[in-house]
């Protein structure tokens, strides 16, 4: 054998083995079993995820359906009280009313003629042995404003007796009209001004039946506002001033419903 005949025997391992040693760095082929087995893991993890984004979105929105339920009670609650409340203004408007022409409440006069005899409300007759009544025409002005009050004509009535009272302001129906002018401010719940019209009975007729009245309604008024420490005075001074009537056993109810709510 000549010496390059050897000399070529030698290069073919040194050529071959690093051409095995690549072929043995490489991988196998893939299986396609792994590869199916794979994608399926793959398709059910991204179901998983849809179905765990789908029940986040369901908590949520059962989650703003039950906050939607409560402010739906809440409102249900709150109309409900309204409407109590309403109710309750009504019938002690109609109560009183109904008093007035069974011809249960008379008038008084005020201090600004103390020598003006008593005399009733609308459709009511004067006491007997009483030696005088209202004109005509303040008797016909106070039926028209007292009828539309009576009618639940409650913004007409408020000017017809602010109108009474600016026209016949010595009138001995004016304390009346006065009080009733806070009744229909009351009804319709404009109470910051009915508070004003009640404070006026008992500033300007001192001295009118009225005025326990106007008291009584003061404290009702301020309670509306949820003045609850002026609705407190005003109710217990009208059961301290007034003991035994109808406006001081309504006071008492009202104060027994005051620290029953805890006001």
């Amino acid at each position: 054998m000549t010496f390059l005949s050897r000399a070529r025997l030698l290069l073919v391992p040194a050529v071959l083995l690093p051409a095995l040693a690549v072929a043995q760095q490489q991988p196998p082929p893939p299986d396609p079993r792994q590869l199916d087995a794979r994608i399926q893991r793959l398709e059910r993890l991204m179901d998983n995820q849809a179905l765990l984004d789908m029940m986040r979105r369901l908590d949520a929105l059962e989650q703003e359906v039950r906050a939607m339920r409560g402010d739906a009670e809440t409102n249900r609650h709150e109309l409900e009280s309204l409407r109590n409340r309403q109710r309750d203004l009504y019938l002690d408007v109609d109560s009183r009313l109904q008093a007035l022409e069974e011809g249960g409440v008379q008038v008084s006069p005020g201090p600004a003629r103390p020598d003006v005899p008593i005399v009733a409300e609308p459709g009511v007759p004067a006491e007997p042995g009483a030696p005088a009544v209202p004109a005509e025409g303040d008797q016909q002005a106070y039926r028209a404003a007292f009828d539309l009050l009576r009618d639940g004509r409650y913004e007409q009535s408020v000017w017809a007796f602010r109108s009474f009272l600016d026209d016949y302001p010595d009138s001995p129906l004016a304390a009346n009209a006065q009080y009733w002018l806070g009744e229909a401010k009351y009804v319709s719940r404009d109470f910051e001004n009915a508070l004003a019209e009640f404070e006026k009975v008992m500033a300007e007729y001192p001295t009118s039946s009225k005025v326990p009245d106007a008291m009584l309604k003061l404290g009702f008024t301020h309670y509306e506002l949820s003045q609850w420490q002026e609705a407190r005075e005003a109710l217990e001074q009208v059961v301290a001033d007034h003991q035994g009537s109808a406006v001081a056993r309504l006071a008492e109810q009202r104060l027994r419903r005051m620290r029953d709510e805890g006001r």
